[in-house]
């Protein structure tokens, strides 16, 4: 037997093709690694702040672009270590500057995450609780930065993409903007958050987007 092998190997080599190719190649090739599509649809973001937790649901329907942009930084962990760096008292808390895990305040509000995401303006009005992207004077500059309105502010609709609606920590809203402030707009001991985990929506956290 092991000399028929042995034929067999000089005949393979003398045809030019090595044998140790001839007897890979009859191995079965390797299993390609499933890999499961991130879905933007039903999912609920937990902002687990320093003051308390904050959870909000999304609408891809109207403005999947951010709604993506925002679950995939946080995903990354992007706004871990962020604060709320703007409060105005009667109307919202602004956070998502990576800018304001440094200890520069004056850079604070200037940061975001080097992408910037076309404007999805709708017919959904900026009610409390709403989530809406922050951006500069272009309409189609927003970033990272997210701001959480805690009184109705029906002039903002149609200038400024909603994207989310916070289900839970609406207490937690108020407290952040009800603390003491300073120059700018900014917190005399600004609220960080600490993580935010990224989940399936729960069957009470589900509904239609309000219009």
């Amino acid at each position: 037997m092991n000399r028929i092998i042995s034929i067999a190997l000089t005949i393979v080599c003398i045809a030019g093709v090595p044998a140790k190719e001839i007897f890979a190649a009859t191995k079965p090739a390797p299993k390609k690694k499933e890999t499961r599509k991130m879905t933007y649809t039903d999912k609920v973001a937990e902002l687990h702040t320093t003051a308390g937790e904050i959870d909000i649901r999304f609408f891809p329907d109207v403005a999947p672009n951010h709604v993506k942009n925002f679950i995939d930084l946080a995903q990354q962990g992007f706004y871990n270590g962020t604060k709320f760096h703007r409060v105005i008292p009667g109307f919202m808390i602004q956070g998502g500057d990576p800018n304001t895990k440094g200890s520069d305040v004056n850079s604070w509000g200037m940061g975001g995450s080097g992408k910037n995401v076309s404007a999805e303006f709708s017919t959904v009005s900026h009610k409390r609780g709403i989530v809406s992207m922050a951006r500069a004077n272009d309409p189609n500059s927003a970033s990272s930065q997210f701001f959480i309105v805690v009184k109705d502010s029906p002039f903002l609709d149609r200038q400024y993409t909603v994207f989310g609606q916070v289900t839970k920590g609406m207490d937690v809203a108020d407290k952040i903007v009800n603390a003491p402030h300073g120059a700018n707009d900014r917190p005399n001991s600004p609220t960080t958050i600490t993580k935010v985990v990224i989940r399936d929506a729960k069957a009470d956290e589900k509904g239609p987007t309000p219009k």
